[in-house]
């Protein structure tokens, strides 16, 4: 979430008007993604919460050269070849870049897919294939379908109620707004945001856990002489519309007053060791966050790792014209392993591993063949403009995920790339699988499930796919 000031919402002196509650619902909750995005969950709601599965992805915008990292390829010519070394892992046979030591020490506590595949070559069509399963190629302003999460966290919203006060669908740092969301279901299953730093000192999520009990119920009878106010209005609304604002915004003042809410937030109840563990940086805090949440009933976390800690462009699009690919994969690669092997070993101590799938990807991989281009500008892991330098370019044809938890068996290596890591040879794995595979995990029969578009035609959740076997509980 951006680091709104909160002055007018974190105190309440003195009456508050009517203009000023409804700005304070609108737009102060708004400023949290929206109130709508609080609607509960779960079709399985007679199960308690701590049964209840869930999923972190943990997105890699731009995408991870798949054969810099878990597909590597190290008998190929020096024009496909990086200069790193690939090391053994937990798992005899299993190679995997030198530059993941953490990854090799545990790899028997994740999967990687090393087949995955689709058919676009640009950053929104990619990350709408993977998404949402839109299989077409063109880049487009906005997505025409709705991304998993918000398909979850609508299919998991439908007729329950449940005693958890916490939003059922958490983006810490949000994935890039113009490459998903929920469409035709509607604001109220968009996310959760939280985008500031958890690695700052002073980090906190505004308009969550209100300390004081006094303040909470003042603020609690101002919206109950709200709603009385405007019973008059009540009988223009022929669609109903003001109810479900009144459901959103009850929701919303139960995130802002309950303490509840404000613990699972707070990473200061983490011990030092643990966050030492993850990493005290932006993308370690980040994940240590996500467990924190899904072990507090949050069913769907992603988490995106972009920023300065990706290098000079903020992201993983390792164009020779944005950074040496190298030297960016060289600069980033550390906190990546501390931070995923911490939160994997994390799922699996504390008990989390049949409930909790992670899965950890991109939108596509990098090209096998290195490319060479001037630098656009000077930064970390990029030479001075003018320079050239190394790169690899957008590959949707193969590339690698890895996947921890879920009640699967680990260890294992799913599908292969030819000798070059360009084209699938073995298994291959598309979007609808993919999708396939979290749905699955969720409760959700995506060969089944269908949602009414805004024309109201009953639409397939998942086109073309089925969960991968080895990925199943």
């Amino acid at each position: 979430m951006s680091n709104h000031s909160t002055s007018g919402i974190d105190r309440c002196n003195g009456p508050l008007g009517r203009r000023s509650f409804m700005q304070f619902g609108l737009t102060g909750f708004a400023s949290l993604s929206y109130p709508g995005l609080l609607k509960l969950r779960a079709e399985n709601a007679l199960k308690p919460d701590h049964e209840k599965t869930a999923v972190i992805m943990v997105w890699l915008p731009g995408g991870l050269s798949h054969v810099d990292s878990y597909d590597p390829k190290p008998d190929i010519g020096s024009e496909y070849r990086g200069p790193f070394k690939t090391i053994g892992t937990k798992i005899p046979g299993t190679r995997i870049t030198e530059l993941l030591p953490r990854h090799a020490k545990i790899a028997d506590k994740f999967n990687i897919v090393r087949s995955m595949k689709q058919g676009a070559g640009g950053h929104p069509a990619g990350t709408l294939q993977m998404l949402s399963g839109d299989s077409d190629t063109r880049d487009k302003p906005k997505p025409d379908l709705p991304d998993w999460m918000s398909v979850a966290h609508y299919l998991r919203s439908q007729n329950t109620t449940r005693s958890n006060p916490l939003p059922n669908y958490v983006a810490v740092n949000s994935i890039n707004a113009n490459y998903h969301g929920p469409v035709y279901l509607g604001d109220a299953y968009s996310p959760f945001s939280v985008n500031s730093d958890p690695n700052r000192p002073n980090f906190e999520v505004p308009n969550i856990g209100l300390d004081d009990p006094a303040e909470a119920r003042r603020l609690s009878d101002r919206l109950a002489l709200r709603k009385s106010l405007d019973k008059m209005e009540r009988h223009f609304d022929t669609e109903g519309e003001l109810g479900a604002l009144d459901e959103f915004e009850s929701q919303a003042m139960t995130l802002l007053t309950n303490p509840q809410t404000r613990n699972a937030f707070d990473l200061e109840k983490e011990d030092k060791q643990t966050r030492d563990r993850y990493g005290r940086n932006r993308w370690g805090q980040q994940l240590l966050l996500a467990r924190r949440l899904v072990e507090s009933g949050v069913e769907i976390v992603t988490s995106t790792l972009s920023g300065p800690l990706c290098g000079r462009v903020n992201n993983w699009d390792d164009h020779a014209v944005n950074q040496h690919q190298f030297e960016a994969l060289r600069f980033r690669m550390p906190n990546y392993d501390q931070a995923v092997t911490a939160l994997i070993e994390d799922i699996y101590a504390r008990g989390l591993d049949k409930r909790v799938l992670v899965v950890v990807t991109g939108e596509f991989g990098r090209t096998p063949k290195i490319s060479f281009a001037r630098s656009t500008g000077a930064g970390n892991a990029s030479g001075p403009a003018g320079t050239l330098q190394p790169g690899r370019d957008h590959w949707p044809r193969a590339f690698s995920n890895i996947w921890a938890g879920g009640g699967m068996d680990t260890g294992g290596v799913i599908g292969a790339t030819d000798k070059r890591g360009e084209d699938v040879v073995e298994r291959p794995c598309g979007p609808g699988d993919f999708l396939s595979t979290i749905y699955n995990h969720l409760g959700i029969d995506s060969n089944k499930v269908t949602i009414d578009d805004f024309n109201g035609r009953p639409t397939p959740i998942v086109n073309d796919g089925r969960p991968i076997p080895e990925l199943m509980a």
